[in-house]
């Protein structure tokens, strides 16, 4: 039998429901009584209307849905294996110097003995020695000839420097990184380079000079053949001399 949802609970056969169901604010006729009785197919989808209200469901319960399997766990990555440790690069020899490039000036201290027996050492060729001083205009102007000069005559010519910048008021020592630079400068490497250890005074005394820029050149026999100077120059050639005029002399000794 269908039967009326009422205030009260549902009426079965007469008597009221044990059991208390939603409340329906009015009385919903859930079957149409129809001749001959109640028609079923009328019945039957307004109960599982009904059904639907009791259970919160609207349609046909849905089965569940089967529960996903979670992924798979992943096996942890294997860590990689680490790099051997890289030796440190070995430090490259620095490339020799070319043929014909400027070889690195150096300086030698000597006192006058020293300085004659450095030039007595290249007996068997010219030598050309200038007697200079970095606080000398003239001599600082003129020394870039005495390098081109040895780079001319390189198989022949011994050409040589003195420099005469100490003058007893700082030490020796003190003086060479100044010279050194100054000779790097006009790359003097080739050239036979020399500080003096004794007093400018006393040099000048011992070689015979007055002051400098002074130049001497000795033939290939070690004898002496000519010594540029001021007193010279003005006797001599009446005007200051060049190094037009040293080489000059070395042409001469040359051509014998």
């Amino acid at each position: 039998m269908c039967a009326k949802r009422g205030i009260g609970g549902f009426v079965i056969g007469g008597e009221r429901s044990r059991a208390r169901p939603a409340v329906l604010p009015l009385t919903v006729p859930l079957c149409r009584p129809m001749a001959g009785g109640v028609s079923r197919r009328r019945c039957a989808p307004l109960l599982a209307a009904v059904l639907a209200l009791f259970t919160g469901t609207v349609g046909p319960a849905q089965p569940p849905t089967a529960a996903q399997p979670s992924n798979t766990a992943q096996p942890p990555t294997a860590a990689q294996p680490r790099s051997p440790a890289q030796p440190p690069t070995a430090a490259q020899p620095s490339s020799p110097a070319q043929p014909g490039s400027p070889a690195k000036p150096t300086l030698a201290a000597v006192d006058h003995a020293g300085l004659m027996a450095a030039v007595a050492r290249h007996k068997g060729k010219v030598v050309v020695l200038d007697c200079w001083s970095t606080s000398c205009p003239p001599c600082v102007k003129e020394f870039p000839r005495l390098v081109a000069l040895q780079e001319r005559y390189r198989d022949t010519v011994v050409c040589m420097s003195v420099s005469l910048d100490f003058e007893g008021l700082d030490s020796v020592d003190m003086l060479v990184p100044p010279v050194l630079r100054f000779l790097q400068g006009v790359n003097a490497g080739g050239v036979v380079n020399l500080i003096a250890t004794e007093e400018a005074d006393t040099m000048y005394k011992k070689l015979e000079l007055d002051s400098v820029p002074a130049v001497y050149v000795w033939k290939a026999d070690g004898t002496l053949a000519r010594r540029f100077d001021e007193g010279d120059a003005k006797t001599r050639l009446g005007r200051p001399f060049t190094y037009d005029d040293v080489e000059a002399e070395v042409q001469g000794l040359l051509a014998k």
